[in-house]
């Protein structure tokens, strides 16, 4: 099994992913917020060259993110733009830039989670589409470049994410279209395998 750094692992789906890939015996650099603000790129970059240093990086999941919407077009305020930009692309663009090296050395892969909502947009998402739109292509783009050194990507669509605490905390609510976050950990066991 290989050596996966997991952006994004201090929150549910985070926890979730970190421990199906040690299930699976894999060796997981998880990182999260307090350990490095990955919207910084002079602090990823450092980061990822002690990373680096101690082992091959076989794959890359990116899991920071978050959501803002709703109010039609005059509901996408450039204050949720700039949250969106900074969690969902800035730190892809980032961690991925500076792992890249790494990931081509190893053959290895760029995961990202996105939405199942791109296939149909609506004005109230528009932010948040735009912003997973671009994380979708800088992906695929990457994935492009490791398919050289037999390496590659994986976009894993989603309507949404829940977690037990989630249930427990809305227990009227259907999550019946959504995924639990720890069938998210198997799909990326999955796609590492």
């Amino acid at each position: 099994m290989g050596r996966v750094v997991v952006a994004g692992a201090a929150g549910p789906s985070g926890q979730a992913v970190v421990r199906a890939l040690r299930a699976a015996g894999h060796d997981v650099v998880p990182v999260t917020r307090s350990e490095v603000d990955l919207s910084d790129a002079a602090a990823v970059a450092a980061y990822a060259r002690e990373v680096s240093a101690a082992g091959p990086v076989d794959a890359l999941v990116h899991l920071v993110g978050g959501w803002r919407g709703g109010g039609g077009v005059a509901g996408q305020s450039d204050t949720d733009w700039e949250f969106l930009s900074e969690r969902v692309i800035d730190t892809l663009r980032h961690t991925s830039r500076e792992f890249f090296a790494a990931l081509a050395a190893s053959g290895g892969r760029l995961i990202i989670v996105s939405t199942t909502g791109l296939a149909a947009p609506r004005a109230g998402n528009a932010n948040y589409l735009a912003a997973k739109a671009a994380a979708e292509a800088w992906t695929q783009a990457l994935g492009h470049e490791l398919a050289k050194t037999g390496g590659g990507s994986d976009i894993l669509r989603v309507l949404a994410l829940y977690s037990d605490a989630d249930r427990e905390a809305n227990p009227e609510k259907d999550f019946g279209a959504w995924t639990h976050v720890d069938v998210l950990g198997g799909r990326i066991v999955t796609a590492l395998a």
